[in-house]
């Protein structure tokens, strides 16, 4: 394991991402939903939840150092290194305060930071996502359209509706993130989820209804995607 990560440049890249410096930590035992997913919020209206949720990790940071952990290779994420990060001023980790705000989930495995207590605790005083209805980032991310229904406004008599706004047919694009990602068995043969299509890529415009968004490469390939062969080479993304 390496020691603490020290760095005056912080970027959010989603509610359970930084990166500090030139390294990209994934918050270990954390996970929070991604910025093309949606939820419902409690008064069952659809909800940007993954927006919130970078957004909430972004104002715990409010400009101050952050120093993270670092325990080594994801097991998860692809390209990150899984950390603990705190914040100068702050006596709990930013793990810990977004699941117990409810705005993240706990995830097994973890390097070292086991939040399920913490995400109990807000499940059972409906916080965050848990006040709405959502499903486990992990099964959105693996486009696990029948997994299991999370929160205090999920309703039985709904799910087909509910599960229309969860996973709608044609995503919204989220802001400055561009990349279409699309789920493919023929991506698996060689491991990964998906294909992802940049702007230069000549099957980017006939892929109308992509079902899942990117901000960078980096973060498709992080989530399993590989890039269509038919791209032209990165500029740096």
């Amino acid at each position: 394991m390496l020691g603490p990560a020290h760095a005056a440049t912080v970027m959010v890249r989603d509610g359970d991402t930084i990166q500090v410096g030139d390294v990209t930590y994934h918050l270990d035992g954390v996970d929070a939903p991604e910025l093309d997913q949606m939820c419902i919020d409690d008064h069952a209206d659809p909800w940007s939840c993954g927006i919130d949720a970078r957004d909430r990790l972004s104002k715990l940071i409010a400009g101050r150092a952050v120093h993270c952990d670092d325990l080594g290779p994801d097991k998860t994420f692809r390209t990150r290194r899984a950390g603990i990060c705190r914040v100068d001023g702050d006596t709990a980790s930013l793990n810990q305060q977004l699941v117990r705000e409810g705005l993240a989930a706990s995830i097994e495995p973890a390097m070292r930071l086991h939040l399920n207590d913490d995400a109990a605790a807000a499940r059972a005083d409906n916080k965050g996502l848990w006040k709405g209805c959502f499903v486990a980032p992990q099964d959105f991310r693996t486009g696990k359209k029948d997994s299991a229904l999370l929160g205090a406004a999920c309703r039985a008599d709904r799910d087909r509706e509910i599960r229309a706004i969860l996973f709608p047919e044609d995503p919204a694009m989220p802001p400055s993130c561009s990349i279409k990602g699309k789920f493919a068995v023929r991506a698996r043969v060689t491991g990964n989820l998906g294909i992802y299509h940049l702007r230069g890529c000549s099957s980017y415009a006939g892929l109308t209804r992509p079902d899942r968004w990117f901000c960078s490469e980096d973060d498709a390939r992080a989530a399993g995607f590989r890039r269509a062969y038919n791209c032209r080479a990165s500029r740096g993304k």
